[in-house]
């Protein structure tokens, strides 16, 4: 007998019928032979709907209750769930993220997992029946308040509860047939990828890959767990998230395994900063306490006139409010000149870890991109990944020239979202 954990992504139990189809699935797995244990996401745009209804009523709704909120879209999913399995002749039992013993931090709405401690959940495989758990939610240890993680998040949820119970894999269902080489409602030539590695998929996700959390992959590549990415809407095999052990090496790696893009994100240049040990540090200690994230930083020559310097950097678009006031703050402290801010930028990375062994991907990256008339305005790379930030306007055009340059078109098939999310 295996141990299996499901995931299921708003878009695949977004209606009646969605939650029907889904159950008949668990059951399946469960006539298998396997203890099942499902993790389920708020129906279709549930969670956008109630946050939309909390900002009616407050412009700044407090973030404990608008995580007790939030998390009720979850508890309703799974406990629907319990009863469409228990019309199929299965006995299910949903939970709450503190019932499964999901432990986090007390950080409202950007929660982390502390610990899993799923005792009520062995209890209730070992009475043969079917575990639902709502995603994305958990206990704080310290306070005891209901948190949330962040948008997304059920995936962690899922493969955290895997790697807790030692489950054989975790399956994320979702409305793609598994990972593609691009967005495959940008490029409908895309490829499905059979297998990819961690270090790759945590490349994509960090680049704005929306088929898999961030933190879900982290969460798989320490604790192993393989991940299988595929479609609620569909039979056939998805996409594994394993280790490069894993992957077939008998055949050489591509060059490159995906054309990604965020649209997300974007920049602030701090312009002429005094060109002095410390100013750098101060304005992204600056960045830091008002609890945002930096992604790329480019850093101006400092003109021989004045010994002044810009500072260019890009951060998620939600947060770049935030970082504009404490940073305007510290004018007076830093001494620099003025502050400019672009949210009408995207970026688009390429990633493989085939390009550590194959020279010249930077110059067909470039080049791509210079033919479809798409200018670069930063560059930042790391071992297996190249990004550019470029007009968000171009952000289409330049996936599609990148895709095409490195041969990831595939003219055979043509990529399908069934739910029209991507999700």
């Amino acid at each position: 007998m295996g141990r299996v954990v499901h995931k299921y992504g708003g878009s695949s139990v977004a209606d009646a019928d969605g939650i029907k189809r889904v159950a008949q699935r668990i059951v399946a797995t469960k006539k298998a032979g396997n203890d099942v244990v499902v993790v389920i996401s708020a129906m279709g745009d549930t969670t956008d709907e109630l946050m939309d209804l909390a900002q009616q009523v407050s412009p700044l709704p407090p973030p404990r209750e608008l995580d007790m909120l939030l998390t009720s879209g979850e508890r309703i999913s799974a406990a629907l769930l319990a009863m469409a399995i228990a019309n199929l002749g299965y006995e299910a039992r949903s939970f709450t993220g503190s019932q499964a013993g999901v432990i986090t931090t007390s950080a409202h709405g950007n929660a982390r997992i502390i610990d899993i401690t799923p005792g009520r959940i062995e209890e209730s495989l070992g009475e043969g029946h079917i575990a639902i758990v709502a995603g994305f939610q958990g206990v704080a240890q310290d306070t005891k308040d209901i948190t949330t993680m962040g948008r997304g998040a059920s995936d962690t949820t899922a493969v955290a509860l895997a790697a807790a119970l030692e489950a054989d894999y975790c399956e994320i269902y979702t409305d793609v047939d598994g990972i593609f080489t691009a967005d495959p409602r940008i490029v409908p030539a895309a490829k499905q990828i059979p297998k990819i590695s961690y270090e790759e998929m945590l490349e994509m996700a960090a680049c704005g890959a929306k088929v898999l959390h961030l933190r879900c992959v982290e969460y798989a590549r320490r604790y192993n767990v393989p991940v299988h990415v595929r479609s609620s809407f569909s039979q056939k095999e998805g996409t594994w998230v394993v280790d490069a052990k894993e992957l077939d090496q008998t055949m050489e790696q591509a060059i490159i395994s995906g054309v990604v893009q965020d649209t997300k994100e974007a920049k602030i240049t701090v312009v002429g900063v005094p060109d002095k040990p410390g100013e750098a540090a101060r304005i992204f200690e600056t960045v830091a306490g008002a609890d945002t994230n930096i992604d790329m930083i480019v850093q101006n020559v400092s003109a021989v006139a004045t010994n002044r310097t810009d500072i260019s950097f890009t951060l998620p678009r939600a947060d770049g409010a935030r970082a504009m006031s404490a940073l305007a703050r510290m004018k007076d402290e830093v001494g620099y000149e003025q502050l400019l801010y672009d949210d009408r930028i995207g970026k688009v990375s390429v990633v493989g870890v085939g390009m550590r062994s194959h020279p010249g991907v930077s110059a067909k990256f470039f080049s791509a991109l210079a033919d479809a008339g798409v200018n670069i305005e930063m560059i930042s790379t790391s071992e297996i990944r190249i990004s550019v930030v470029v007009d968000e306007n171009l952000v289409n055009a330049a996936v599609t020239a990148a895709h095409t340059a490195f041969d990831l078109d595939d003219e055979h098939t043509q990529a399908v979202v069934y739910g029209g999310t991507g999700r």
